[in-house]
C-alpha cells in the first residue's frame, strides 16, 4: 500500500482487492472469502470494477460489453476514473470509515495493466490521472492470482457459454483482443506485484481452489490481527 494512504482514507475497515487476467477465478475466491468472513462476523461489502454504484455500472456497459463503444486506450482510462471516483466516493469510503470490509473484484491496477501494459499507454499517464482523482489511496491488500493466457482465456470462454446471464453473455469485450494483448497484461500484473511487494499476494491460479482459498484468508487474517 501506498504510504500514507491509510491516513488518506481515515478508516477503521480493510480494502481488499482481487487482480488478475481472463478466467482467474477471481469471482469464486471472493465469495468463499466473503463467507469465512462473515461467518466471524465480519460486516463485508463485496463490489466490483467497472462497477459498484448505479453511475458506475452504466460505464461498465460501455467499456465491457461488445458492442460498448470502439474507446481509445486514454478514453478508457477516463471512462474507469470517472467510475472509479464515484464507486470510491460513494461506496468504498464510506464502508471502509464504517469499520467495513471491502472486497473489490478489480480496483486502479486492473487500468494500470490493461491501458498501461496491454495497449502500451505510459504507466505514468494512468498513475497521474489516480493521483488527480484519488489521491493516494491504494487497497491495504492485492491479490494477484495468475494463471497462463491461454488456460485463462480458455476458462473465461466456457464461462460465458455456460452462464444464463445475456448481459454477461456479452460482457467479453476484452476476452476478444489478441492474445497477445492478454500476455501484454499478464507480464503488467506480475511487474506491478514485483514493485509492490509490500501489497501484493501472488498466488498460482491453477492450483484448487480450497487451496488457494486457504492461502487468502491465512493473508487476510494477518492483515486483521
Amino acid at each position: 500500500m501506498a504510504k500514507g494512504a491509510r491516513q488518506f482514507l481515515m478508516s477503521k475497515g480493510l480494502f481488499i482487492t482481487f487482480e488478475g487476467g481472463e478466467g482467474a477465478g477471481k469471482t469464486t475466491q471472493i465469495k468463499k472469502l466473503a463467507g469465512y468472513l462473515q461467518s466471524k462476523n465480519k460486516k463485508v461489502v463485496i463490489t466490483r470494477e467497472p462497477g459498484g454504484t448505479p453511475e458506475a455500472e452504466k460505464i461498465r456497459d460501455l467499456l465491457v460489453q461488445r458492442d460498448g463503444g470502439n474507446w481509445s486506450p486514454e478514453a478508457e482510462v477516463l471512462l474507469l476514473y470517472t467510475a472509479r471516483q464515484m464507486h470510491a466516493q460513494d461506496l468504498i469510503k464510506p464502508a471502509l470509515k464504517q469499520g467495513k470490509i471491502v472486497v473489490s473484484d478489480r480496483f486502479a491496477d486492473s487500468t494500470r495493466a490493461y491501458q498501461s501494459y496491454g495497449h502500451g499507454l505510459p504507466l505514468e499517464y494512468v498513475n497521474n490521472i489516480h493521483a488527480f482523482v484519488l489521491g493516494n489511496m491504494e487497497p491495504d491488500i492485492t491479490f494477484l492470482l495468475d494463471i497462463p493466457v491461454e488456460e485463462g482465456l480458455k476458462r473465461s470462454k466456457g464461462h460465458l457459454q455456460k452462464s444464463k446471464d445475456e448481459r454477461e453473455q456479452t460482457e467479453d469485450r476484452f476476452e476478444g483482443l489478441d492474445i497477445s494483448f492478454h500476455k501484454k497484461l499478464r507480464e503488467g500484473f506480475l511487474e506491478l506485484a514485483k514493485a509492490n511487494p509490500e501489497r501484493f499476494v501472488v498466488l498460482d491460479a491453477t492450483r484448487d481452489i480450497d487451496t488457494l482459498q486457504e492461502t487468502i484468508r491465512k493473508k487476510v487474517d494477518e492483515k486483521l490481527n
